[in-house]
C-alpha cells in the first residue's frame, strides 16, 4: 500500500495550492493580485467568488485522500472541472497573449499535474479492487 499512501501525500499536498490560492484570493480580491489603484467592485466580487469556487475544489479534493482507492468518481469530476478550468485559461492565452509566470504554473498544474494525478488514483483503485474482490451472492 505505499503506492496509495504516496498518492494521497501527493494529493494533499497538491490541494494545498488551490485552498490556499483560494483563500487569498477570497480575503484580498483582485488587489492582493499587487496591481494597486482602484479596481471595478464587480470583477473584484466576480475574482473573490471564482476564488471561492477554487478552494472549494482543494478541499473537495482533500475529501478524496481518506479511502482514496475508493473516490474515483468524485477524483474524475474534480479534475474534469480543473482541466476545463485550464482550457479556458489556455484560450485566455491564446487570445490575450501571455500571463504571468504564476499563471502559467497554475495552466501547468491544470493541464498535467492534475490529470496525471488523476490517472494515478485509477491505478491505485485497479490495484484495489485486483487485491480486494467484492464477492457477489456469496
Amino acid at each position: 500500500m505505499r503506492e496509495r499512501q504516496a498518492l494521497q501525500r501527493a494529493v494533499a499536498v497538491v490541494a494545498l495550492v488551490p485552498v490556499m490560492s483560494g483563500l487569498y484570493g477570497v480575503l484580498f480580491g483582485l488587489n492582493g493580485l499587487g496591481r494597486g489603484g482602484l479596481v471595478d467592485v464587480s470583477a473584484d466580487s466576480h475574482f473573490r467568488y471564482l476564488s471561492g469556487l477554487h478552494m472549494g475544489i482543494g478541499i473537495l479534493f482533500w475529501t478524496c485522500v481518506p479511502g482514496i482507492e475508493a473516490k474515483t468518481t468524485l477524483f474524475r469530476f474534480l479534475t474534469l472541472v480543473v482541466a476545463l478550468g485550464g482550457l479556458a485559461r489556455l484560450l485566455g492565452l491564446a487570445l490575450t497573449g501571455l500571463p504571468s509566470v504564476l499563471m502559467l504554473a497554475a495552466l501547468a498544474v491544470e493541464l498535467v499535474v492534475t490529470p496525471l494525478l488523476c490517472l494515478w488514483q485509477a491505478r491505485v483503485a485497479a490495484r484495489h479492487a485486483e487485491a480486494h474482490p467484492r464477492v457477489i451472492g456469496g
